[in-house]
């Protein structure tokens, strides 16, 4: 069977881009910002993203398009004889199947509240009664279980129409739409009586606040957030290398998708920010933020179910171009490893992740006594903290090992390819780097999210 190919470059980028842009992007990256010193932690990010997440992607990127299989095919396309690298490509499987166990349900609450603003539900509302319909909506198995069942369906329906016809035909004008969408509601919050206050606070290096976290700590949350921020080592990007023509160099793309990851991440906080210091309401971390403070912001906005429809639309498309991306890794691991045709794999796993999402959505209302990872604690954490703290390091090493290591694929190997193309080569000066140093920061990474 013929590799499917993208139809264009612009497709590919967007594609991946919106792999990597997810929710944390958005109730993750500007919290963590203000708390750690506003510009001074962007820079380290930058830095961070630059000398770390890019070149892990890279080497994604090269294992797919030399292989052209899935992550549960391709170590033995390029492997040696004897070698049980393929061994990851079934971790890196169930690691996609664990993060779409509850990304699915949480885009599910994402699409319930831009229903919910569209119809002008929290017109008027109090800050209880936002607070209040959020508590509901968790309070109620029937109706998560509705909006999550309608996100997988509506995925995996996408997906079985093929790369070109069904990924890339929605998730290009989707993309598209999230970058219009995040530019227009920026630019409303910056002007907002007050807005300004928010941005200062965002963007202006606090050497204080600095100092009170200290700079140690300061730039190991930079580490962690641009190392999360690219969904690296479940194979949610090498999928797409595999799609991949060989016009261009890996770095340049990578670059790329990187920019425009960051650039959502930042604008985030232009949106949040400014809002937030406009209508005197602390910009909150996690779900909080952005299922009680910011439609509290809304709901106080002139215009505030206008506002909050078109901001939960974007959070809808943040969400739902990574859940696309990662149904094709599922569906073409399937096709690959099995020999399903598309359909019928779209059909198996939308099957599979209905009901293995199910446990998530009980884990707030019927199994809210299970709380596995301490008092508080739901279903969500676990899978979250399964994947997010342990297979998304332990496969970026795996991919970087083998990229680099004799008893891998090799560093030569790895370099012909990421280099075939146009565009910017990776040096071959920085191979004692990507050898030595990134394993050790990557090793420190999962360290710091064993404690």
């Amino acid at each position: 069977m013929k590799r499917e190919s993208f139809k264009s470059r612009l497709g590919f980028i967007l594609i991946s881009a919106g792999c990597a842009i997810g929710i944390g992007n958005v109730w993750k990256f500007p919290y963590v910002t203000g708390q750690n010193g506003g510009g001074i932690f962007v820079l380290f990010y930058l830095f961070f993203l630059l000398a770390v997440g890019v070149p892990v992607l890279t080497m994604e990127f090269a294992v797919g398009r030399a292989s052209k299989k899935s992550v549960i095919c391709c170590y033995q396309e390029l492997e040696k004889p004897g070698s049980k690298w393929h061994l990851h490509g079934y971790a890196a499987l169930f690691g996609n199947y664990m993060l779409m166990m509850f990304y699915t349900t949480v885009a599910g609450w994402m699409l319930s509240y831009f229903y919910r603003f569209l119809k002008r539900d929290f017109a008027g509302l109090n800050p209880e009664q936002v607070t209040g319909v959020f508590s509901d909506m968790l309070a109620a198995p029937g109706s998560m279980a509705f909006w999550m069942t309608v996100i997988v369906v509506a995925g995996f329906f996408i997906c079985s129409f093929g790369l070109q016809k069904g990924v890339e035909k929605i998730s290009k004008p989707m993309m598209l739409g999230l970058l219009i969408l995040i530019v227009v509601l920026a630019v409303n919050s910056i002007m907002l009586k007050g807005g300004m206050e928010g941005l200062k606070f965002y963007l202006i290096p606090d050497w204080q606040k600095v100092e009170e976290t200290g700079l140690f700590n300061v730039m190991i949350a930079a580490l962690n957030q641009s190392f999360f921020t690219l969904s690296l080592g479940i194979g949610a990007m090498e999928i797409f290398g595999s799609y991949m023509s060989r016009e261009h160099t890996l770095l340049g793309e990578s670059l790329r998708i990187a920019v425009l990851d960051t650039f959502v991440a930042i604008v985030s906080g232009l949106i949040i920010f400014p809002a937030c210091f406009a209508y005197g309401v602390d910009p909150g971390a996690g779900p909080e933020l952005i299922f009680i403070t910011l439609p509290n912001v809304f709901a106080a906005m002139p215009g505030g179910s206008f506002w909050g429809s078109l901001f939960f639309l974007f959070m809808t498309f943040a969400s739902f171009s990574t859940i696309i991306a990662v149904f094709e890794n599922i569906i073409a691991c399937c096709m690959d490893k099995w020999n399903l045709s598309r359909k019928k794999a779209s059909l198996i796993n939308g099957i599979i992740i209905l009901a293995a999402s199910m446990p998530c959505v009980l884990g707030y209302n019927v199994w809210s006594g299970f709380q596995p990872r301490g008092a508080g604690s739901t279903v969500l954490d676990l899978e979250d903290f399964i994947v997010s703290n342990l297979l998304l390091p332990i496969g970026s090493l795996i991919f970087l090992l083998f990229c680099v290591t004799r008893r891998g694929w090799g560093f030569d190997k790895y370099l012909e390819e990421a280099n075939a193309g146009k565009g910017i080569k990776f040096p071959r000066i920085l191979r004692g780097y990507v050898t030595y140093v990134i394993p050790c920061i990557i090793i420190i990474i999962l360290i710091i999210g064993l404690r």
